[in-house]
């Protein structure tokens, strides 16, 4: 057999492991693409293979480190500690939350210089992962006699002659849902932080160019993940097998307008906070990641100031595009989201003066033709107020003319924590990336290899924008729906099983089809037509043009 490895030939006479054909004395490949598809570095060539090796600047083998790791430090607690409980969260600082439960004590700094040790120990022994499938009834059996009663429960939702994947590490097995690094030894960049009430874990991110980024407390984004954790305890939706318990017991319409109620409560407590200001605030600034609904939100939140006696009028920041001189990407393109893109001197001379009382004109910016006409005169009335969208709005450099307490800043973005079982979190990005793929399939005719190309350019732009800047909001408005996966998973799984095998974006793809499928089904059919999820799947009241 012919093997091509980074433009190096071999020949093998046999089936060979991946991992015997590479020199990686200093362990930096994660995962290899072999004639298109993606495979752990176990996988054996059986026939003619093109093979590229991937490290910590690829997507995909930071997923697969990150799961690896979650993966060992599950085993080492259950070691050290049987009877505890480990519950693992995104959405802190890009790391890992840990809670360790059921200790008879809090968690504490001992704990966690134990669970270190007890990790560099099983790094030193360079243990390999070996992938394998068992039966269900196997796999039932070894997850409730170790305690891991979740993964059990969730079982029952399979077919009984289905195989169920594992990776094996001594004599633990486990499976977290995506392809893991080829041994225990690969597994030394990390950090440890204690976080009560259990501990962060930073490691190589792929937009930080494989290294660790730095661990910042936002301490807004925490208030918001701690309210979004009592929240899981009020519905009883913190997993998915909860989710079937609610949706078998017929209770799903009341599990939607639980739902929908906690966005009502949520505006209803920011008009509280807008109306007891309003002598002072002016310019209400909202800002969020890439399918935040952030439009719907923008809509609904005018209602809810217009029956407080506010007259809200909208702004885009679109509108205030260059017409030329854009920062330039480092692919040489024009950077659309770069805030130097903005003619940020024409922004704040128009808001200063509308807030001053000032009659302005507005421009419009023709994305076309790069151009920008004006209309107008424009003046605010008394009970009016400024609404800006746009990603920059939490940044210090939008309206500097204009006082700041005279700006109310809103950070939105879902924060839940949602679990295919304890060890088994799911990202919030891949909540907002399902979010997107359903609308660009739905409303801008875009294939799920379209939106899943251009989804890290947007990650990108995210942390280089939006991120730094959330700590500057007043508000945070958390747009989860703990039950829209259960809705969105009719729309996206046909869209991402359109997704071709020898595509890069085949692995994510059936990541994700994967953990829809373990959802129940919820028709959409009982969403209210004002759900931040109708912008995502249609039938929106603010997308309508039958307003009469």
């Amino acid at each position: 057999m012919k093997v091509v490895i980074e433009n190096k030939v071999f020949e093998i006479k046999n089936p060979t492991e991946v991992i015997d054909l590479i020199d990686d004395k200093e362990r930096k490949y994660i995962l290899c693409r072999i004639n298109g598809r993606i495979k752990d570095l176990h996988y054996k060539i059986t026939k003619d293979s093109t093979i590229e090796l991937l490290d910590l600047t690829q997507k995909e083998s930071t997923v697969a480190y990150e799961s690896s790791l979650r993966y060992l430090i599950t085993y080492v607690i259950k070691k050290l500690y049987p009877k505890s409980r480990v519950i693992f969260n995104y959405s802190v600082s890009r790391s890992i939350f840990c809670n360790v439960s059921d200790l008879g004590h809090q968690f504490n700094k001992k704990n966690l210089n134990e669970i270190n040790d007890a990790l560099q120990e099983l790094i030193k022994k360079d243990i390999p992962f070996i992938y394998d499938k068992i039966s269900v009834s196997e796999a039932k059996e070894y997850y409730s006699k170790i305690g891991f009663y979740e993964k059990s429960n969730l079982l029952n939702y399979f077919k009984d002659d289905q195989k169920v994947p594992i990776y094996k590490c001594e004599d633990f097995m486990n499976y977290l849902l995506t392809l893991m690094v080829p041994s225990t030894g690969y597994l030394d960049k990390y950090v440890l932080n204690l976080y009560q009430p259990g501990f962060t874990i930073s490691y190589p991110r792929y937009e930080c160019g494989g290294q660790i980024p730095e661990f910042k407390d936002e301490k807004n984004f925490r208030t918001a993940l701690i309210a979004a954790n009592k929240w899981l305890d009020i519905t009883k939706s913190d997993t998915i097998t909860k989710i079937h318990e609610i949706v078998n017991k017929g209770q799903a319409l009341d599990f939607i307008n639980l739902c929908e109620v906690r966005h009502s409560q949520q505006l209803t407590h920011l008009g509280d906070q807008i109306e007891e200001n309003a002598y002072r605030i002016k310019m209400i600034c909202i800002a969020g990641p890439s399918s935040s609904g952030k439009t719907t939100f923008a809509n609904r939140l005018k209602i809810e100031l217009r029956s407080r006696g506010l007259l809200p009028v909208t702004i885009s920041m679109d509108d205030f595009y260059k017409t030329d001189d854009y920062p330039l990407t480092d692919a040489g393109k024009p950077d659309y989201e770069s805030i130097d893109a903005l003619d940020l001197k024409l922004f704040d001379d128009t808001i200063s003066k509308l807030i001053k009382g000032k009659s302005v004109e507005f421009p419009k910016f023709d994305f076309t033709t790069k151009s920008r006409s004006f209309v107008g005169p424009v003046k605010l009335d008394k009970n009016q107020v400024l609404i800006i969208e746009g990603i920059h709005g939490l940044s210090d450099k939008i309206a500097p003319s204009v006082y700041n307490d005279s700006k109310f800043k809103i950070f939105i973005s879902p924060l839940g924590q949602y679990r295919i079982d304890g060890h088994t979190p799911i990202s919030i990005s891949d909540l907002r990336l399902i979010r997107r793929l359903v609308r660009d399939y739905n409303f801008r005719s875009a294939s799920a290899e379209t939106t899943l190309n251009m989804w890290s350019d947007v990650r990108n732009g995210e942390f280089k924008w939006i991120y730094p800047n959330q700590n500057n909001a007043d508000f945070v408005f958390n747009s989860e729906l703990s039950y829209e996966l259960c809705v969105l998973k009719e729309y996206a799984i046909p869209i991402l099983e359109k997704v071709p095998k020898n595509s890069p974006n085949y692995l994510t793809a059936k990541r994700l089809s994967v953990f829809l499928s373990y959802y129940p089904t919820i028709t959409s059919k009982w969403i209210p037509s004002n759900s931040i999820i109708r912008e995502f799947i249609g039938e929106s009241i603010f997308y309508t043009s039958d307003k009469n």
